[in-house]
């Protein structure tokens, strides 16, 4: 079952800037600075500079393939159902437990509000709050939308009140001995804080369920980055030049601590209540996103079928959002946060590299149906860029993350191996990547007939009897040169039984119809048509020959073939399938695409999924 278009632009902002701004602003300047002191400023600042390549990789992937699932659906059938499996399992784990961790967080801000909470109370608090986004989830994505623009647009109006009442206030000798602990321990804070980031590219996973997205997605990422990046910059910087820096270091606090030094008590109150909303937006937004991981895997046969129920009237996709919710409430009930937080970072930072990879994998794989609306720039360096600079990341998380992770690799690959191996069944792009290298031809290209029904989706393009007439047309494709008469004793030979005609009456009537009038309508393209006797026939029948076919009196070879066989009460329709085998002929790269295209089915994609004007009979 389809799930809802619901969200637009600002939707898009507003879930990924909710999922942005959290823990990474209103908790952890203060034990970053505890590290790097003041220079934890340009640990942010080139945390937001490696983020770009995931930004712009995740940005391509999600106009390509606007599905549910997101970054395990972009790695799955970029790099396998392997890395596919490890990729969406780790995908829930590190949304849900930051998520769960957002809402843990309130507890600490709740002791400033009210010093007398138990940490068991804190936990009822964080565990009601995810009970109520479960519910808003449940009930349907366009409310949860609703909500984080409110909560959002709150949020912005809070920093910006900070912004321009404690820049004034700032000192200039809070900045002197900026880099006390040298460029190493900047590089070890960026791998701290890049979760911080994280958030931005998680409207990856609601494509599906997004308004154009070849525009809202990366118009929304863009836009985020843009004014929570300047957000982070700013505030972090405010917060360093007027909090001493025994205050600020290791404070889980500090934003409102530093409102509280130039806005009194109001302001502890007020950017506490700020703090509170960014981690419910990160909660909201968490349970939104991470619940779509189990959703795709489960399609995808990665999971039990149940994983994908969508609730008929509100098509949301339940038991994936309960269960996600119910994992959320164990780690806040069970789970000593400090490694696991560093594990769900050390995860994240290894799907940024599948990510960066997935563009390259597509990209090198040639498929035809991979389109995406927006491109990375600078492809392929920036991509390469970015998976040697995580790598050197990943390495500076320390080593219990490394081995919590790599026995969660483990466990997914036991699970793949013997669950799931064996119901799967498609051939990944790194597949096709492969055939080029080896010259083979797949025998079942599942991925660019997935690809062409995702684009068809994605387009909003309606299905006419031209297309249902391509989608089952019979396709020859010769490798070596032919004349047109070899040619056409096969079309003949293939056509006599679909129309019920005697092969050598076709023959003949194809030979006749080129004498008249030769068929060649332009430099290696032809069109022979006849009519036939009867009533209610119409056939199509596509032509390659890489090599060429020669014509009588045509120089040039002809290398495609556009082939309509019908009855006289079938004209109209005739002329119609004229017009469009002309509009898609002369479209751009018609001709590199037609030769460039590998097998049959492929061939069949590039009509499909051609420009054209659609309309008359459906």
């Amino acid at each position: 079952m389809k799930l809802k278009r619901t969200l637009g632009v600002v939707g898009i902002f507003s879930i990924a800037t909710g999922a942005m701004i959290s823990s990474g602003l209103f908790v952890l300047p203060g034990l970053a600075f505890a590290l790097a002191g003041p220079a934890v400023i340009l640990a942010y600042i080139l945390a937001s500079i490696i983020i770009i390549p995931s930004l712009l990789s995740k940005a391509e992937l999600a106009t390509a393939m606007p599905k549910s699932g997101g970054t395990y659906f972009f790695i799955e059938r970029s790099l396998g159902p392997w890395v596919g499996t490890l990729a969406g399992l780790a995908t829930w784990f590190s949304l849900s437990f930051k998520s769960a961790f957002a809402l843990a967080g309130m507890g600490a801000f709740g002791i400033l509000i009210f010093p007398g909470i138990t940490e068991f109370q804190m936990d009822m608090i964080a565990i009601f709050f995810c009970l109520i986004f479960t519910a808003v989830n449940l009930v349907s994505v366009k409310h949860v939308g609703r909500l984080q623009i409110a909560l959002v647009f709150v949020l912005l109006v809070i920093l910006a009140i900070f912004s321009l009442l404690g820049i004034q206030k700032i000192e200039l000798d809070h900045f002197k001995d900026f880099n006390p602990a040298g460029m190493k321990v900047v590089f070890a804070t960026v791998g701290l804080i890049f979760v911080s980031y994280g958030g931005l590219t998680k409207v990856a996973s609601v494509a599906e369920e997004t308004r154009n997205p070849g525009r809202n997605i990366p118009l929304g990422m863009i836009a985020t980055y843009v004014v929570v990046g300047f957000f982070y910059i700013i505030v972090i910087s405010i917060t360093v030049g007027v909090l001493p820096g025994r205050i600020l270091s290791g404070s889980l606090t500090p934003i409102s601590l530093a409102a509280r030094t130039f806005m009194g008590m109001p302001g502890l109150i007020l950017l506490s209540a700020a703090a509170i909303i960014a981690f419910i937006t990160t909660a909201n937004a968490g349970i939104l996103s991470a619940s779509r991981a189990p959703m795709a895997m489960s399609t995808d046969n990665l999971l039990p079928p149940f994983f994908k129920k969508v609730h008929p009237r509100t098509k949301t996709p339940v038991i994936s959002i309960l269960t996600t919710s119910a994992f959320m409430i164990c780690v806040i009930l069970f789970l000593d946060l400090e490694n696991l937080v560093k594990t769900a970072s050390t995860m994240m930072i290894l799907l940024f590299m599948s990510v960066n990879l997935s563009v390259i994998i597509m990209r090198e794989s040639k498929i035809h149906s991979y389109r995406p609306l927006f491109k990375s720039p600078f492809y392929p360096w920036i991509q390469i860029g970015a998976v040697i600079i995580y790598a050197f990341l990943i390495f500076e998380m320390g080593t219990v993350p490394l081995l919590i992770t790599g026995g969660f690799v483990v466990l997914g690959t036991f699970w793949y191996f013997f669950y799931a191996r064996k119901r799967v069944q498609r051939y990944s792009a790194l597949m096709h990547v492969v055939q080029r290298v080896t010259a083979r031809e797949l025998r079942h290209p599942t991925l660019e007939s997935e690809l062409k029904d995702i684009l068809l989706e994605r387009d909003e393009i309606v299905e006419d009897r031209f297309d249902r007439l391509i989608n089952a047309c019979p396709i020859m494709d010769f490798p070596a040169p032919l004349t047109s008469r070899e040619v056409f004793r096969e079309i003949a030979r293939t056509l006599s039984p679909m129309v019920k005609k005697d092969e050598n009456i076709l023959f003949d009537m194809f030979l006749e119809r080129e004498e008249q009038s030769c068929t060649v309508i332009r430099p290696g393209l032809a069109i022979p048509h006849i009519l036939i006797e009867g009533e209610g026939i119409f056939q199509l029948l596509l032509v390659r020959s890489k090599e060429g076919i020669t014509f009588p009196s045509v120089d040039q070879p002809v290398h495609a073939m556009f082939v309509l066989i019908g009855t006289m009460d079938e004209r109209n329709f005739h002329l119609r399938a004229l017009m469009a085998i002309a509009q898609i002929a002369h479209g751009p790269d018609f001709d590199r695409r037609w030769l460039e295209a590998r097998g049959k089915e492929e061939l069949r994609h590039i009509i499909l999924l051609a420009h054209r004007q659609r309309g008359g009979e459906k």
